[in-house]
């Protein structure tokens, strides 16, 4: 009798505590997705009932105010500019970054590893200090005012990609590169052909990544921008806000535009996101 009252003690202790954890966990839920939620439902509404704020939901959906929001700037140009700048940008992290690593993992050579604390180091530095003599640099070239300095550094590779390909390389068995040199493979092929496969949870990761980085990037086009053709989305979205006014609805719009795309490319890679974190082998 007693230990089946210390069962039901117990199980109704657990239960309480499992209660508990729901209700934290859906708080949190909902304190995270609240302004997400806000942003959505509110460019459905009018300026008038957004600022009155006497209804959560719409009275009616303006679905036009996308419409409108669109035609206002040239959103098209921008997206394409933002798509252009981000696919390659990141076909550019993913080749130059886990070249880097092929290196840094397999290779011996004199001085790795205080070339590898050297690049771990760049990491430190802010991106706040380098960003003169970066503009000064692009102006000599001839850059500004052209999305090259959005894209070509990023063909240089990521001192943070490159450090986590390189842990996720340094876990792979030898066996591999040894059975393809026995058949006659040199390093890049041993590269392209062995590791790449091997890599894709970790590329498509760093991919993700990167292009959740550049997708929603506002400084360095604001830098480096200056003709209104060559705009990004986050550029473009920023115009709507003037020195005594801001367009509130258009902006929450085109917010909710720019969200779309990386909702669906995580949704689509994170299977892919959690094999390249946990760096197994499939």
């Amino acid at each position: 009798m007693k230990q089946l009252k210390k069962r039901k003690h117990m199980s109704a202790s657990d239960m309480g505590v499992g209660t508990i954890k729901w209700i934290f966990l859906a708080a949190m839920i909902l304190f995270t997705l609240y302004p997400v939620i806000y942003t959505v439902l509110g460019s459905f509404k009018t300026n008038a009932e957004l600022t009155q704020g006497n209804h959560f939901l719409p009275e009616e959906w303006h679905f036009e105010n996308y419409a409108e929001a669109w035609s206002s700037q040239p959103f098209g140009t921008y997206f394409l500019n933002s798509v252009l700048v981000t696919v390659l940008t990141t076909a550019g992290t993913i080749l130059s970054s886990s070249l880097v690593a092929y290196g840094f993992a397999r290779f011996r050579f004199r001085g790795k590893n205080i070339l590898f604390m050297i690049l771990l180091a760049t990491m430190m530095i802010p991106w706040d200090v380098t960003m003169i003599p970066q503009y000064m640099e692009f102006n000599l070239f001839g850059w500004i005012n052209t999305l090259l300095p959005l894209i070509v550094p990023t063909w240089f590779g990521s001192a943070y990609y490159v450090f986590l390909m390189r842990q996720f390389l340094m876990g792979i068995p030898k066996d591999y590169e040894e059975a393809a040199r026995l058949d006659g493979a040199n390093a890049f092929q041993i590269y392209w052909k062995i590791f790449m496969p091997i890599l894709k949870p970790c590329l498509i990761m760093v991919g993700v990544l990167n292009m959740l980085t550049v997708w929603n990037d506002y400084l360095g086009p604001l830098i480096f921008l200056q003709d209104r053709t060559k705009y990004t989305l986050a550029l473009g979205l920023a115009s709507f806000k003037g020195v005594h006014t801001t367009a509130i609805i258009p902006m929450l719009c085109i917010t909710v535009v720019m969200i779309i795309p990386p909702i669906l490319v995580f949704i689509f890679a994170q299977r892919y996101i959690v094999e390249g974190t946990s760096g197994s082998i499939k």
